[in-house]
């Protein structure tokens, strides 16, 4: 089977290498913090917006699996993370084991979640469902989970400061889009796909930001070939463990075949989407850079493996 890398990693990397190539700093980069600000707000204002009450309906009433999921995502991730943060500097730097303990911690995706599973020919509604309030809670979760894993470091100290910013930019905005729903439901669904254009312009708007300040401080200089290489290899492993355990947790609390799917395609996911942004609000900016390159990797590396499984899962439904 014939792998095609997921075209918004690809964007993103690009953006990567034009901060690293051409950064802002001064003034300019004072001008796009602020623009960077407004589009988070905007983003989760839009991720409010586009909820619908039909789509929090539906598959609601599938709680073990939605529970399933949701434990997956905020226990066992976590449960992870642990013998992660024993790791010592010597062998991994500070700022990548945050970065790894981050990515443990952050909300599943919605829209690969539910794709994969569609593909596989799994339990789209309730992957909807569980994918979703994976998101809605992440907002909340995701940081006070930060709070208890992330020890006090420079840049990746998590404190009630971070978790106000938190409220503000990414809840709050996120409250007013449900709110304004009775008059921008309809402008939502008719611009659906175009206001994806300004979710990922978002995204990379935050990343040049980050990596341009990775190159202007040269902190840059903190990241050493040895770290990646010990990262692709425990996010290799971390995605591994979670395809093979929300797939036989399915099994064993009796889900049929197409629950099964839901659980393992709404379990394994980690959002870039929601993560990068997440990261900005709650790490330095010197810091932000490389505490996102695991979720980057293992983002582009769930895509991957989630493409083979789907079609393999695919057609042995089809074979019957």
């Amino acid at each position: 089977m014939k792998f095609k890398p997921d075209p918004i990693l690809v964007i993103i990397l690009g953006t990567l290498a034009l901060a690293l190539v051409l950064p802002v700093s001064g003034t300019a980069a004072d001008v796009l913090e602020v623009v960077t600000n407004v589009g988070i707000f905007v983003l989760f204002f839009g991720y409010g917006a586009r909820l619908s009450g039909a789509e929090a309906l539906a598959g609601v009433r599938n709680w073990k699996l939605h529970l399933a999921i949701l434990g997956c995502t905020f226990v066992v991730f976590p449960v992870i993370a642990l013998p992660i943060l024993a790791i010592p500097d010597a062998v991994l730097s500070e700022p990548m084991r945050i970065g790894l303990v981050f990515l443990c911690l952050v909300p599943s995706t919605v829209q690969s979640s539910v794709t994969f599973t569609s593909l596989a020919g799994g339990n789209i509604a309730s992957a909807m469902v569980a994918a979703t309030a994976s998101n809605v809670l992440g907002v909340i979760v995701t940081p006070l989970l930060a709070m208890l894993f992330i020890p006090a470091s420079s840049g990746g100290a998590i404190g009630f400061d971070q978790l106000l910013d938190v409220v503000v930019k990414l809840l709050l905005p996120f409250v007013l889009g449900q709110a304004s729903r009775f008059v921008t439901a309809s402008f939502m669904e008719r611009h659906r796909s175009r206001l994806k254009l300004l979710d990922q312009a978002v995204i990379f708007l935050i990343v040049y930001g980050a990596f341009s300040h990775l190159r202007v401080s040269g902190v840059w200089r903190q990241v050493a070939w040895t770290d990646l290489v010990l990262i692709v290899v425990i996010v290799a492993a971390v995605l591994a463990f979670m395809f093979w355990f929300t797939w036989h947790v399915g099994g064993w609390l009796g889900f049929d075949r197409a629950n099964r799917i839901a659980v393992m395609f709404c379990g394994t996911k980690k959002s870039l989407a929601t993560g990068v942004p997440m990261a900005s609000v709650l790490f330095s900016a010197s810091a932000v850079s490389v505490i996102v390159i695991p979720l980057m990797l293992y983002h582009q590396l769930q895509l991957l493996v989630s493409s083979f499984l789907a079609g393999r899962l695919r057609r042995e439904t089809a074979a019957g």
